[in-house]
């Protein structure tokens, strides 16, 4: 056997092979069986341990395959086994039924040795049976390991078994890399060989083997259907190719019956029953191969009132394996059996053995509401399929695979659209390449194809161009493009039918244009227009946002989101989540913001909605930044912002920026906090969102006051406030004038700021939010503390403290702690473990000045950061040392965790 290539998706198998190579290596035998589907790489773990024990200078290996043509020879497969063990000094030519353990244990000679049987499943009755005797008797003393791969239906009785699950998406990906090579997959292929693969990688591998270079770049059409699954196919239907026609029969019935089933959900066992009988098999047969387990060695599972295969690939393939004409007839048998509709068409279009125009169009008129999405995909294909006609077959093509989008499966509508033989100007087509790129590509991209599917459908199916344009206008938005956006609006034509999207275009041009008053009065009328469908609440949810109304938001994304769960379009049911998560983080409800963006992130991976993704990655960063501390809040903004770059989504790298900045900041790194800001507020190729940017002002007042650039470069700081304060003009958000109030007092001086944070204070007690107010107390306890008047800054750290805690935000409640204990207040001491137990003998200042210089900082940075001297950090670092019995800064970080 050859090294084998590298397995994916198979830790725990590969494990489970090492801990048996483990024993044998001392001295012990064990038996283990691999066991599954055709195709499922049990061959590949078998190349996988022997490579392994002789890479660990192990003993010899023995290895033997099952033959097809001896299944039923006596003996075969010990005699094959025999041969594969060569000359042998003592041993006997044939092997005894009960001989193989003293044989086994001859042939290793002392060694190790490895014993692997490949498709033992095609062994002989007699041969399995004396195998599995010879391995359940393996043990100590007996230097033997057994490993044995076979189909289910080997009947290894006794002996430990591990069956290989199919392979995630991941693991399939990472195989797929491998068998292509360096050159790239075109998407659309990619996501066609995974879907038909089904997580097998034996099928995933032959069906990669027979497209041409071409075709996986794109570059030339994919044959339909796929070529090159058929050897794993057929080994599937060989499976149960013993079974009784009449049981084999019922197993064809129940394959066909999922046709116009949704996915997943199985077959009505009631309809398989009657065309069981109606194709004259015995209820025995149905009994047997329903209820017992060795009807069908396991094919197919009873839940209830449906039926489902086991293994997805076996439905497959019996529908592969069948006569076209019987095949035919089974779905016709099931169409003649269902009420007229949806589900009998289908069935009539799998029977239909080539074009039929009537039936065609009987399928385009069932795929309407109240259909799901999915199913209304599935009827437009199958009428694609059957239309005579290039023009009407690739506009129905391009129907599908618009369905399929609306259903959250990207992959089949991109897979659709490629078969669609449609002209380039045929604004559909168009119209869903720019919404899949709205969702999984670069947002220029899908900005400047929405505009053109808008232009082409304008004459003759206004409504889908307005789709097209407030597309464009979303995709304008998400790469922070205001202009653009302007534009997409400014096309929208004016219509009296629909006020809502009126007053929601017309309003956010005038705002955007300075006309603020006029703007909000337009986008109140939005807001408060009562709409139902989930794209109007959706502009109302963004209506509210830009008026500051952030309860009313976040009701319009709550009624958003109900309306989608009822529609069934799981497609938009990512971006709805996305909506509502922002909405409540403003709102400053951080733990709600998070549990909706958690769902939204599990929606989005699911629908393939990369871009929809990477947006909840960064609010899932800025809810981390205050409820989980640095390390989560990195981990969602990395992810953000890995995803943002690519495809230009210039508000999602916005807020992830300040989410990091802000995690900075709660972990008293104001120098790193200004430096992630200062390139979002000023101007320059950096510049933040422009309708996100103005929420971290706030955040870059604060850090850049203790970091020194207040004073470097005012004018900087200053015209950011200035910003701000007109911004705070045009929003009705509770919590800006606070905090505007909040960066005037940072940069006022001494005799003017107790003033503007008495002044924030009040605001705060007007609008209400935990954080913002704590956030507040401990800026203006902190900066009462550096001015010596302890007494007076313990009652706003305290507050802060407290505010902190009620919100869940633990790291900076701990940054509370530290100015309230510095303050001279007793405040409860670290816990017994973690990071704090080494500081238990400092002082409240020894214990900042340590883990400030454990995380790397300068003792200028410390002091900078902690507003005192370098001096007095100097000073505090010699006792700390002494205290702590350490000598250097690399052992202090060592000590706290830090070290690495």
């Amino acid at each position: 056997m050859h090294r084998p290539l590298r397995l994916y998706g198979r830790s725990g198998e590969t494990g489970a092979l090492e801990a048996l190579l483990t024993r044998l290596r001392r001295g012990e035998g064990a038996a283990l069986v691999l066991t599954g589907p055709p195709g499922s790489g049990r061959t590949a773990l078998l190349a996988h341990a022997v490579a392994a024990h002789r890479d660990r200078g192990g003993g010899p290996v023995l290895h033997v395959v099952g033959a097809p043509d001896e299944r039923w020879v006596p003996y075969s497969g010990l005699h094959a086994l025999r041969c594969a063990a060569g000359p042998a000094p003592g041993a006997p030519a044939r092997v005894p039924r009960d001989g193989l353990l003293t044989l086994l244990r001859r042939l290793g000679g002392g060694r190790p040795l490895l014993v692997c049987v490949d498709d033992a499943h095609l062994w002989d009755p007699d041969s399995r049976a004396a195998l599995a005797f010879a391995a359940r008797r393996l043990g100590p003393g007996t230097p033997v390991a057994v490993l044995i791969a076979a189909g289910d239906e080997a009947g290894l009785a006794g002996l430990p078994a591990l069956r290989p699950g199919r392979l995630d998406d991941e693991a399939a990906s990472g195989l797929l890399d491998r068998l292509t090579g360096a050159d790239p997959t075109d998407p659309v292929v990619r996501d066609a060989l995974l879907r038909e693969a089904a997580g097998n990688p034996g099928l995933l591998t032959a069906l990669t083997a027979r497209l041409t270079p071409d075709q996986l770049a794109g570059r030339a059409p994919l044959p339909h259907p796929l070529p090159g699954g058929d050897e794993v196919l057929a080994a599937h239907a060989d499976r149960v190719g013993h079974l009784p026609a009449a049981t084999r029969t019922l197993l064809l019935v129940a394959a066909a019956a999922h046709a116009h089933e949704p996915e997943g959900t199985g077959a009505d066992l009631a309809l398989v029953r009657r065309a069981a009988a109606s194709a004259a098999v015995p209820p025995a047969a149905s009994d047997l191969a329903l209820h017992t387990p060795g009807g069908t060695a396991g094919v197919l599972r009873r839940t209830g009132d449906r039926v489902h295969f086991a293994e997805p690939l076996m439905r497959r393939a019996l529908l592969h394996r069948a006569p076209p004409d019987r095949r035919r007839a089974v779905h016709a048998l099931l169409a003649g059996l269902l009420p007229p509709g949806y589900a009998a068409l289908i069935q009539r279009a799998c029977a239909s053995p080539g074009p039929d125009a009537p039936l065609a169009a009987a399928l385009e008129a069932a795929a309407a509401p109240p259909r799901p999405h999915a199913d209304r995909a599935t009827a437009l294909a199958h009428a694609a399929a059957l239309t005579p006609d290039e023009a009407a077959r690739s506009a129905r093509w391009v129907a599908a695979a618009e369905e399929h989008r609306l259903a959250g499966d990207p992959g089949r509508a991109r897979a659709l659209l490629a078969r669609a033989a449609a002209a380039p100007g045929h604004g559909p087509a168009h119209h869903t390449r720019g919404l899949l790129a709205l969702a999984d590509g670069p947002v220029p991209d899908a900005h400047e194809a929405l505009l053109t599917a808008a232009a082409l459908l304008a004459p003759h199916d206004p409504g889908r161009a307005r789709d097209a344009l407030l597309g464009a206008a979303e995709a304008a938005w998400a790469a922070g493009d205001a202009l653009g956006y302007l534009d997409a609006l400014t096309r929208i034509p004016g219509d009296a039918a629909d006020r809502d999207l009126a007053h929601y275009r017309d309003g956010m041009r005038a705002v955007l244009r300075g006309r603020i008053g006029a703007g909000h009065l337009l986008l109140r009328r939005c807001l408060d227009s009562g709409a139902r469908e989930p794209g109007a609440l959706l502009r109302a949810g963004a209506a509210g946002l830009v008026l500051g109304d952030l309860d009313a938001a976040c009701r319009a994304g709550t009624r958003a989101l109900a309306a989608v769960r009822a529609s069934g379009a799981d497609a938009l049911l990512p971006q709805v989540l996305e909506h509502l998560a922002y909405a409540e983080l403003r709102a400053g409800r951080h733990a709600r913001a998070r549990a909706h963006a958690l769902d939204g992130l599990r929606a989005a991976r699911r629908t393939g909605r990369p871009n929809t993704a990477a947006h909840l990655h960064a609010v899932l960063a800025l809810a981390a930044s205050v409820e989980a501390g640095a390390r989560e809040c990195a981990a969602h903004a990395e992810a953000a912002l890995a995803g943002a770059a690519p495809h230009g989504l210039v508000q999602a790298e916005t807020l992830a920026t300040w989410a990091t900045a802000r995690a900075d900041l709660a972990a008293g790194r104001p120098a790193e906090a200004a430096a992630r800001l200062d390139p979002l507020v000023r101007p320059g190729p950096r510049r933040g969102h422009f309708a996100t940017r103005m929420l971290a002002v706030p955040c870059y007042v604060e850090a850049s006051v203790p970091a020194g650039r207040a004073v470097r470069d005012g004018g900087a700081v200053a015209e950011a406030v200035a910003e701000f304060a007109v911004w705070a003009t045009r929003t009705t958000d509770p919590q800006v004038p606070a905090q505007l109030a909040r960066c005037r007092a940072l940069l006022a001086p001494d005799a003017e700021a107790d003033g503007r944070y008495e002044e924030a204070l009040a605001h705060h007690d007007r609008a209400g939010g935990d954080f913002e107010q704590a956030r507040t107390r401990l800026l203006f306890g902190s900066w009462l503390r550096r001015r010596r008047r302890t007494r007076e800054a313990r009652e706003p750290l305290r507050d802060a403290l407290v505010g902190f805690e009620r919100c869940g935000a633990p790291v900076w409640a701990a940054r509370a702690s530290g100015e309230l204990r510095a303050a001279g207040a007793a405040v409860e001491a670290p816990g017994p473990s973690g990071a704090g137990a080494p500081l238990a003998g400092l002082t409240p200042q020894q214990a900042r000045i340590a883990r400030c210089v454990a995380e790397g900082a300068t003792n200028r940075e410390v002091a900078r950061r902690l507003s005192v001297s370098t001096r007095t950090v100097d000073h505090h670092l010699r006792n700390v040392f002494a205290a702590l019995g350490v000598r250097s800064r690399t052992e202090l970080a060592g000590l706290l965790g830090n070290g690495r």
